[in-house]
């Protein structure tokens, strides 16, 4: 194992069904009849290699008809939190997408607690959850979900969040939602700045009032949107390299992470759907470290301004800020 992988992290921006080991999902690609394209478990990695991001979006739609019953998201959630642990993943927070599986006729609901249930099968990592409400399907469904989500909050549901086609459903649309999910309480992020620009971005702030943007990628468009950044200190959930595979990034050098992190933008780094885009969280950081130049130090500061981003308590945060300094592989950096 390399330094980086022996170190503690979290992660903040993952997805559930995205984040399913292949031998997981080729189980459930066998239980269902297959597919006539997919013969093996080697063609189906291959399937994971996108044109763009709408392809990307495509191959998801794909993906989920091979999860059709609440077992099936008991199955997967603990086969994911055993591949986090083994990374030395110690947090994470995590969307899963229930209004993606409506045609299955699942509710979000008993979803939540069959996920909740794989992911107690897993010691060593703490897992919160965080409902994306999809904004493909539009307000008024989002607005049901929420309502839903409610029901299950004790399932460990922190907060909501908003993915999918952010090119073709602006943040304006869903400024009422996120209205009633502060008002219950929920904390609150949204995708943007990843498929659509800097007005995404100023549309999760102003309209939604988010507390965390996802990926962010494309805030330099806008100098005066980084200057706001970096004064309100919103946290980006960043993922290099989710934004090299849809396409949205066209080179490791070209990523604005490192220019971000050298402005004073609040960066943190995830991998938001790894199994679907072959990466780790570890890989994240050796991509920053050996393409981006960032310096062992830096990759802490970066693993630290995750805690401080998690929507965990203050207490929580400092003892795992604490727990994380005192690791023989935090110690080796020098960063203490």
């Amino acid at each position: 194992m390399t330094w980086v992988e022996h170190l503690p992290k979290v992660e903040l921006h993952l997805h559930l069904e995205g984040a399913i080991p292949h031998p997981a999902l080729w189980e459930l690609v066998q239980k269902y009849g297959g597919d006539s394209i997919i013969p093996d478990l080697p063609a189906l990695v291959r399937r994971f290699e996108y044109r763009d991001f709408p392809h990307f979006i495509e191959t998801w739609i794909w993906k989920n008809q091979f999860l059709r019953e609440y077992d099936d998201f008991t199955f997967i959630a603990e086969a994911v939190a055993k591949d986090l642990a083994q990374q030395n993943i110690r947090y994470a927070e995590v969307f899963f997408s229930p209004s993606d599986f409506a045609r299955h006729g699942l509710q979000t609901q008993s979803m939540a607690v069959a996920i909740r249930k794989g992911l107690s099968r897993v010691s060593g990592i703490e897992i919160a959850l965080i409902t994306d409400l999809v904004r493909d399907f539009g307000p008024e469904k989002a607005a049901i979900t929420l309502a839903e989500t409610n029901e299950v909050r004790d399932q460990g549901i922190i907060g909501v969040g908003i993915g999918g086609s952010e090119q073709e459903y602006p943040p304006e649309l869903f400024e009422k939602v996120y209205e009633q999910a502060r008002r219950l309480g929920f904390h609150t992020t949204a995708h943007a700045g990843e498929a659509a620009g800097a007005l995404s971005i100023w549309g999760a702030i102003r309209s939604l009032h988010a507390e965390r943007i996802g990926h962010g990628t494309r805030a330099e468009e806008d100098p005066a949107l980084l200057d706001y950044l970096v004064e309100q200190r919103i946290p980006l959930e960043m993922c290099p390299i989710s934004n090299l595979r849809t396409g949205v990034v066209q080179a490791a050098q070209q990523h604005p992470v490192r220019r971000y992190f050298e402005r004073g933008l609040v960066v943190t780094i995830n991998s938001d759907d790894p199994k679907m885009f072959g990466n780790s969280l570890a890989d994240e950081y050796r991509l920053l470290e050996e393409k981006l130049g960032f310096t062992p130090q830096e990759v802490c500061t970066l693993i630290l301004q995750g805690i401080r981003s998690a929507w965990l308590p203050q207490e929580s945060k400092s003892q795992l800020i604490e727990e994380f300094l005192q690791h023989p592989a935090w110690i080796r950096t020098g960063l203490q």
